[in-house]
């Protein structure tokens, strides 16, 4: 197996928002805001060569969207998925499998694509996976997360027949997948979100999503306003940050702006940042 990281772009969201209740002096000592209070991060997918396999997590947010939704995001950068598949010698015909953490826009926006001839899933050749529960939770949304689940990433991967459910029954947080892997299973950001726990020379690499987007949300409190149900997400974050410190897995960070992975340690205050390295150090 090899893991490669691509970063697919960056964009900007409200610090407030990212980090909830913690306050503006201590979540800007890791992100720091502009003058409107907006803080930089990734959206950096992970692409997995696994014999005849060739796996992507999450897909960024696309370029589809309108001019007035992406001001609302302020993309920047010269990274792109296109740019960096081609630089490691692949392009989207390659792909087998789509594997979709969630389906909020900035990690399922680059999966359809708009063409003359409307839209379409943008890796013609792979099965998208996500799970029956999350696919109903993302299909008719409740209010607070109308605006992350758009229509436009949705429907076309229904009708185009390449959608495939993982098995996620309801109270079980570990299951595994058709992909060789296995998938922690948290529900306190959105419904049902996977989280990839991949073997990898030598150690266990863990896709984070939307349960820790960043080396600033460590600490426990650290919950993101954007989720669903924070305390469910604390507690997630404590039972899987303990094993992750206990167990020396790595955590890939899919909206750190500077760090790929870390490592933690345990502490008097709980999981702490030990290390943080490129995937391949």
């Amino acid at each position: 197996m090899k893991l490669h990281s691509l970063n697919t772009g960056f964009f900007k969201l409200d610090g407030g928002a990212m980090f909830g209740v913690v306050p503006k002096q201590l979540w800007q000592r890791t992100n720091p805001a502009d003058e409107n209070n907006l803080c930089t991060w990734a959206m950096r997918s992970l692409l997995i060569e696994d014999g005849n396999r060739l796996i992507l997590v999450d897909t960024g947010i696309g370029n589809k969207q309108d001019d007035k939704f992406f001001s609302h995001y302020h993309l920047h950068g010269t990274d792109s998925l296109d740019g960096n598949l081609k630089a490691l010698g692949f392009q989207r015909s390659d792909i087998t499998d789509v594997f979709l953490t969630h389906m909020h826009f900035d990690h399922v926006g680059g999966a359809v694509e708009r063409t003359e001839k409307g839209l379409r899933p943008a890796f013609s050749q792979a099965t998208y996976w996500t799970n029956e529960r999350h696919w109903q939770w993302a299909s008719m949304p409740n209010a607070r997360e109308k605006a992350s689940f758009l229509a436009d990433n949705i429907l076309p991967l229904q009708e185009s027949g390449q959608l495939a459910f993982i098995d996620a029954p309801e109270g079980q947080q570990r299951v595994g997948t058709p992909l060789g892997f296995d998938t922690f299973v948290v529900n306190g950001h959105t419904d049902a979100q996977m989280c990839p726990i991949l073997d990898y020379r030598g150690e266990k690499v863990v896709f984070m999503a939307d349960l820790l987007p960043s080396v600033g949300h460590i600490p426990l409190p650290y919950v993101m306003g954007y989720d669903t149900r924070p305390l469910l997400t604390l507690g997630e974050k404590k039972e899987i940050l303990t094993e992750a410190a206990d167990r020396g897995y790595r955590l890939f960070l899919e909206h750190d702006p500077a760090n790929e992975t870390c490592t933690l340690e345990l502490t008097e205050k709980g999981p702490r940042l030990a290390h943080t390295r490129t995937l391949n150090d």
